[in-house]
C-alpha cells in the first residue's frame, strides 16, 4: 500500500489492522471474495459501493456513446469516490483496491449483481 495512503488512513483514526496493511496475499478470487465481504459489512459503506458502481457504468455508457474523454474520468470518480468515503468514514478501513486491484474490481461488480438480484443485502 502506498505510503500516502496509510497516513492518510492514520490521520482519520483508521488502526494499522484496518487499513488493509495485513491483507493476506489469495491464490484466488474465490479465496479473495469473502474477505472483500468482511471489509464491507457495514450497510452504509455497501449502499455507496452499489451506486457508485452503477453511476461508474452509466457514465461509462456516456463515454462510449459520446466520444467526450471527460466522461472516462468522470466515471472513474463516480465510481471510486463514494466507494473510498464508504470505507474511511463508514466501514474505517481502507479500500482493498490498494492491495488487490483486480480482484476488487471483480468483487465490486459481483456484489452489485447479489444485490441487484435479491441474493445480498442492500
Amino acid at each position: 500500500m502506498p505510503g500516502c495512503c496509510v497516513r492518510a488512513a492514520i490521520s482519520v483514526g483508521l488502526s494499522s489492522s484496518q487499513t488493509g496493511a495485513s491483507a493476506p496475499p489469495f491464490a484466488s478470487f474465490r479465496a479473495f471474495y469473502p474477505y472483500y465481504r468482511e471489509q464491507h459489512s457495514n450497510p452504509v459503506c455497501r449502499r455507496l459501493h452499489v451506486c457508485g458502481t452503477l453511476l461508474a457504468l452509466l457514465m461509462l455508457g456516456v463515454a462510449l456513446g459520446s466520444h467526450h474523454r471527460a466522461w472516462y474520468l468522470a466515471a472513474a470518480v463516480a465510481g471510486y469516490l463514494p466507494a473510498w468515503i464508504g470505507h474511511i468514514f463508514f466501514q474505517h478501513n481502507l479500500p482493498a483496491t490498494f492491495r488487490h486491484p483486480l480482484y476488487s474490481l471483480c468483487a465490486d461488480f459481483v456484489s452489485v449483481a447479489r444485490v441487484l438480484s435479491g441474493r445480498a443485502p442492500w
